[in-house]
């Protein structure tokens, strides 16, 4: 309509004026109801031309858009293990700082291993203090058969040096029950000897790595009775919590979430919009855009395109076993853009998760102030960044009507 009433203004009011004061044509006589379109024919042809004119280069240089959303994200809440839920920690839409504990489950059987991986360690050092007892005993056994090795050796010897000496004097039996003697005590210093090695390396290796394996099971045994407890990720707020001592909560994806965590400034203090497809080319970063929201009413939010996404997300496929059908794809997606606020703490009283309007104006200068472009080329850019006034004006009205449409044309 807007667009309709300025194309009027420089083709049919003309035209009409040229009707009533040159031509002496007058309204209700010359001109009537019935002959408006013959009289004006000139006029009403121009301006319908120049109106859809008028229009598609206001929507295709400076693009609108009604797809604005100020998204925000959740975290749901899951523990890592399934259980009942022994312990509620936090209550409904209540603030948490990153850490906090959120509820736990039973832990029973998670503090019996841990028990028990205790009990191992213990039995291991026990085993230790044993083992270096028997290492002492080991090391006096040793010494004793030692002893009596050397005593058996020395009498082996004496009565050896006295047979060579006179064979009438000691028998060649007792000779061997001495060698005999000699080497079974040999045999008693060598089990002695083991047995001392045995005890040292049971300290010094078998038992250091039963005590690591069951350091291992305490530790694994602590962090499955850990995982009892849920603790909050990250600041924020806990809501749809619910969550009650008895009940059973599983795992992602098993059942439902126990709760919703909404971060802090979860936000992103920015503004995402859906485009035509048509304004791919036309969206650039840096191009400034305003928008008005419902949670805002009646105001203009000054902002700047930050980012433009290069795909489409309606053309995404997943891997599947059969091939993508395109007519089952769904209806076109839009080109996203990121828009930001061009001043700090516009954007402050926008809760997360508004509905927005948005529109995002051209911007020629820059090519306007270069020298390589043409006559008419120039005439055209002027133009354009021209009729941005008639998107700034339509999305001013679009603020002053939208409370009357969501109160009282929305049913409210």
């Amino acid at each position: 309509m807007l667009e309709l009433m300025l194309c009027s203004m420089l083709t049919l009011l003309p035209d009409y004026l040229f009707r009533r004061y040159v031509q002496g044509r007058r309204i209700g006589h010359e001109i009537t109801i019935f002959s408006v379109w013959y009289e004006l024919r000139y006029g009403i042809t121009t301006c319908l031309i120049l109106t859809v004119l008028l229009i598609t280069v206001v929507l295709y240089n400076h693009p609108s858009s009604t797809n604005v959303t100020s998204l925000f994200r959740t975290i749901s809440i899951f523990p890592e293990v399934g259980g009942r839920v022994s312990e509620v920690y936090v209550g409904y839409n209540e603030k948490v700082k990153k850490g906090d504990p959120l509820f736990k489950m039973d832990t029973t059987r998670q503090e019996a291993a841990v028990k028990t991986a205790r009990a191992k360690i213990a039995e291991v050092e026990a085993a230790m203090i044993t083992a270096k007892a028997d290492i002492l005993t080991s090391e006096g056994k040793l010494d004793e058969a030692k002893g009596a090795l050397g005593q058996a050796q020395d009498e082996l010897r004496t009565k050896t040096t006295l047979q060579q000496r006179n064979a009438d004097i000691v028998a060649a039996r007792e000779i061997e029950k001495l060698q005999t003697l000699v080497a079974t005590r040999q045999g008693a210093v060598d089990a002695a000897a083991a047995a001392k090695l045995s005890a040292e390396t049971r300290i010094s290796s078998v038992l250091p790595a039963q005590k690591a394996s069951a350091e291992a099971d305490l530790a694994a045994a602590q962090v499955e009775l850990d995982k009892m407890v849920t603790y909050a990720g990250v600041d924020g707020r806990v809501d749809q919590f619910i969550l009650r001592v008895g009940d059973i909560v599983q795992p992602a994806p098993v059942t439902r979430a126990a709760g919703i965590l909404i971060p802090e400034a979860a936000g992103e203090n920015r503004l995402f919009a859906g485009f035509n497809q048509i304004e791919a080319q036309i969206l650039k970063v840096g191009m400034v855009a305003e928008a008005t929201c419902v949670s805002k009413p009646m105001t203009i939010i000054p902002l700047v395109v930050t980012k433009v996404q290069d795909v489409i997300a309606a053309g995404q496929i997943i891997q599947s076993n059969q091939l993508t059908e395109l007519q089952k794809i769904g209806p076109p997606g839009t080109v996203l853009a990121f828009l930001e606020p061009l001043y700090p703490g516009v954007l402050d009283d926008v809760p997360p998760g508004s509905s927005c309007i948005a529109n995002v104006y051209s911007n020629n200068h820059d090519l306007l102030q270069s020298k390589d472009i043409g006559f008419l080329t120039r005439i055209y850019l002027h133009i354009v960044d021209t009729v941005a006034l008639v998107h700034a004006l339509i999305i001013r009205l679009q603020a002053i009507v939208l409370p009357l449409k969501v109160l009282v044309l929305g049913g409210h």
